[in-house]
């Protein structure tokens, strides 16, 4: 038996867990706020396309790193932008050990025959990875503006005549449009994470712009004036997201970065677990990475303290994974220890506070994008649905994450893993196509499917003893686990 030192140790512990979580939530819901005030205002989106004497030279860079399934596809549409040919050159970053190579190199001669100004780069070393490639591909580079797609994105052919007014404001050193999904209804797996990103590309970064906080560029579907980049240093791999960092440094210049709702860029969402869980480990890790690195900065710098706050909050926004971690698994000894303290769990309930937060953020931030114009009473059912999922899949995925914010915090370097993409776009499209996938089970899925079992046997005990009240918490979390450890192993590929 625990010492009853040791049993308030053991609930502050859990009672800190929570409170994190909570404030976390608070700060999105005042992001929901200055969004509000935001939508006040009437957005028009500026458009120079009739204006075709002294147009700034662009360069459009495509980093690319083994994505034979979808560069073709990239390529066709990218050379669709409209704008004047001798004011744009594409540069094709290519750092590919596989057949994407070649078919660069056949797309690249279809195009420049066209008469278009399209380079294939190749590196003999893939030093730095994206942010390295992005870098080299700066020292080659023509353009005034640097704007840059990964390799699943496709941009409207409206995107440059649309973004680069945005530029007559001297001190806008980036633009950054929002992300579409082209393939949302696919999987549980793409509805969950276009859920996540519409409120990403709604509440936060329209309530940072609104309230003069930070924002960031979000790697891909932005333009960036060229003197910024330079002025802040310039790409370095130093972490995992090498966007983010970037834009901090920008920004902390005296640059702004303009973002447009309204300006909408498609891209495919990654349609099997294991590709998913490789991009969230490197936003995971990324995000700590760069806290680890800039908010010193931050705090020493002459921004009002509520700029630092959100900063800060932004910058340590992933480490909420290793709290909502933490909370589930102190939640089941937790339970069983209130009671030795003269405490009830109801008590806890005082964080809810926290979870009608988040609903509302995450309500506002679908009902403006994936449910525009939809009758409100669909919009109630689809949410009932959509959030408990979305909060028990996260919470599945809060081991593996926690784990990328740990290395990240203790400055543990490790390779950039791509996320693969398979040209997903219909129900009928296959991943399973024998590349690009993991093949064999990692410890932490192993733990994940043990953990569900954790939660199992809470529930057990707990309905067999009285003590029910966080059944439907932990039925969440047997839940959540259980369905990030069954898809971990349904997607492996055994060749």
């Amino acid at each position: 038996m625990l010492s009853k030192i040791g049993t308030y140790l053991f609930i502050g512990g859990y009672a800190l867990a929570l409170t994190f979580v909570t404030v976390y939530c608070l700060m999105q819901f005042h992001l929901l706020i200055k969004y509000w005030n935001s939508r006040r205002k009437k957005s028009i989106i500026p458009d120079f396309s009739d204006e075709l004497i002294n147009l700034p030279l662009v360069t459009i860079q495509l980093p690319l790193y083994n994505e034979q399934y979808v560069v073709s596809r990239l390529i066709d549409n990218i050379m669709l932008l409209r704008y004047p040919k001798d004011k744009i050159e594409f540069q094709i970053l290519d750092d590919s050990t596989d057949e994407t190579t070649e078919i660069c190199r056949i797309k690249v001669e279809e195009w420049r025959a066209k008469g278009y100004d399209i380079h294939h780069i190749r590196r003999t070393e893939r030093e730095g990875y994206k942010a390295g490639a992005l870098r080299d591909g700066l020292l080659l580079a023509k353009g005034e503006f640097i704007a840059i797609f990964d390799a699943d994105f496709l941009p409207t052919p409206d995107f440059l005549f649309r973004t680069l007014p945005e530029f007559r404001d001297t001190a806008v050193g980036v633009v950054q449009t929002r992300w579409g999904h082209i393939n949302n209804g696919y999987s549980l797996i793409t509805r969950m994470q276009a859920f996540q990103l519409n409120v990403h590309f709604t509440i936060e970064q329209t309530g940072r712009q609104w309230g003069n906080y930070l924002l960031q560029f979000n790697g891909t579907a932005g333009i960036w004036r060229r003197k910024t980049i330079e002025d802040a240093g310039g790409w370095k791999a130093d972490t995992l997201t090498e966007d983010l960092d970037l834009s901090y440094r920008a920004q902390l210049n005296g640059w702004r970065i303009k973002y447009i709702q309204n300006m909408v860029s498609p891209a495919e969402l990654p349609a099997e677990m294991n590709g998913l869980k490789s991009q969230q480990y490197r936003w995971m890790k990324g995000g700590a990475e760069n806290a680890r690195m800039l908010i010193p900065f931050i705090l020493r710098s002459e921004m009002p303290v509520i700029k630092k706050i959100h900063a800060a909050g932004h910058l340590l926004s992933s480490s909420v994974f290793l709290f909502i971690f933490i909370m589930a698994v102190l939640s089941v000894p937790a339970l069983f220890l209130l009671n030795t303290i003269s405490m009830s769990s109801p008590v806890y309930w005082v964080f809810m506070i926290g979870i009608i937060s988040a609903g509302c953020v995450y309500f506002v931030g679908n009902r403006d994008t994936a449910w525009l114009n939809m009758p409100i009473h669909r919009i109630a059912i689809n949410f009932a649905v959509m959030f408990p999922v979305f909060l028990s899949m996260s919470m599945g995925l809060s081991l593996h994450n926690s784990l990328a914010v740990v290395q990240g915090l203790r400055g543990r370097k490790s390779p950039f893993i791509r996320t693969p993409k398979f040209n997903i776009l219909q129900i009928q499209d296959s991943f399973k196509k024998g590349l690009y996938k993991t093949s064999r089970i990692s410890a932490v899925t192993v733990i994940e499917g043990l953990l569900a079992l954790y939660f199992l046997v809470a529930i057990i005990v707990g309905v067999e003893t009285g003590k029910t009240s966080m059944l439907l918490y932990h039925m969440m979390l047997m839940l959540g686990f259980g369905s990030i450890f069954i898809y971990s192993i349904k997607h492996i590929s055994f060749r």
